[in-house]
């Protein structure tokens, strides 16, 4: 059914705005998939805070224009489905990634994580950035190797000390 120009007008109000909060955004070409499978990918991206939506090409080049995504009106060919990572930059690449284990129909054209269109060669890379708890337990275990590692050293002068009387004491 067609959409009227007010529907139009709406929709591309919606991704501009959900593009604008984004973090990263990953296109995918969904020909050939089945409904259930759609289904099964939508579930999915409730679960794991990725906004998803199929809507057409020119509509989301208008979205895009005003946003850090208004350089991939190249990438915008075919049906596609838009994964906006809203958390994590890499959420929607990793969801596409994993979905795309499951179901060959699935292919991921695009990604962008505000800097620049990348290619469906750098799924993997954008895929396996780490979410924000991980990156601050990351941060966490950096801040925290030096200190703990001299509270060792410390500790080993009076260890040590002790191994030495034990040692003089049995030597006797």
């Amino acid at each position: 059914m067609a959409l009227g120009l007010a529907a139009k007008k709406a929709i591309v109000k919606e991704i501009n705005e959900v593009a604008s909060n984004a973090l990263s955004v990953a296109v995918a070409e969904y020909r050939g998939m089945e409904v259930a499978d759609m289904t099964q990918l939508r579930r999915q991206a409730r679960e794991q805070g990725v906004y998803l939506k199929v809507i057409r090409n020119t509509l989301a080049k208008r979205a895009f224009a005003d946003t850090k995504f208004g350089d991939m009106d190249a990438a915008l060919v075919g049906p596609l489905v838009y994964g906006f990572s809203l958390d994590a930059p890499g959420s929607a690449a990793r969801l596409f990634k994993d979905f795309a284990k499951q179901n060959k129909h699935l292919k991921v054209t695009a990604l962008s994580i505000g800097n620049g269109l990348m290619g469906a060669d750098k799924l993997e890379a954008v895929a396996s950035l780490p979410t924000r708890d991980e990156a601050l337990a990351k941060l966490l275990a950096t801040f925290k190797a030096p200190v703990s590692k001299f509270v060792r050293t410390i500790n080993e002068v009076p260890t040590k000390f002790v191994r030495v009387l034990s040692a003089i004491k049995d030597a006797k």
